[in-house]
């Protein structure tokens, strides 16, 4: 696993570097889930065009990992910027390209047997670090 979150840390800041900041980047193990992770992603330029943002992500996954630390994401979940929930991780977790750990929680009002935040921070109104999906 620790390969695994290594991995996705890279690809959070390369992306991070390529598209703009991300609100949160996160792996979530849900409590009914056997070890097979949610990677939840929020961000500005995301939201501009989501089909387009998940290839990409896709992508950037695919190229990074293993087939076996593929197979570890069950899928990419996108958190709309607004949703309060959001907000709620953010003002219990504040983390930039690093990790963050946490175990038997509720987010998004589900119970979460595991979590690593690599990005969880509040972006502020300014979108001078975005950039468009090419």
């Amino acid at each position: 696993m620790k390969n695994l979150i290594e991995k996705l840390k890279e690809i959070e800041q390369d992306i991070s570097k390529e598209k703009g900041d991300f609100s949160l980047f996160a792996l979530f193990l849900r409590e009914d889930s056997e070890d097979i992770w949610d990677l939840l992603v929020s961000s500005p330029w995301i939201e501009e065009n989501k089909t387009e943002a998940l290839k990409y992500l896709a992508r950037k996954i695919q190229n990074k990992l293993s087939p076996d630390e593929i197979i570890k994401i069950s899928r990419i979940v996108i958190i709309e910027e607004n949703s309060p929930a959001l907000s709620a991780i953010h003002d219990a977790i504040s983390v930039e390209h690093g990790l963050v750990e946490a175990k038997d929680s509720i987010f998004f009002g589900l119970p979460i047997k595991h979590a690593y935040l690599i990005t969880s921070k509040k972006l502020g109104s300014s979108r001078e670090s975005v950039h468009g999906l090419g």
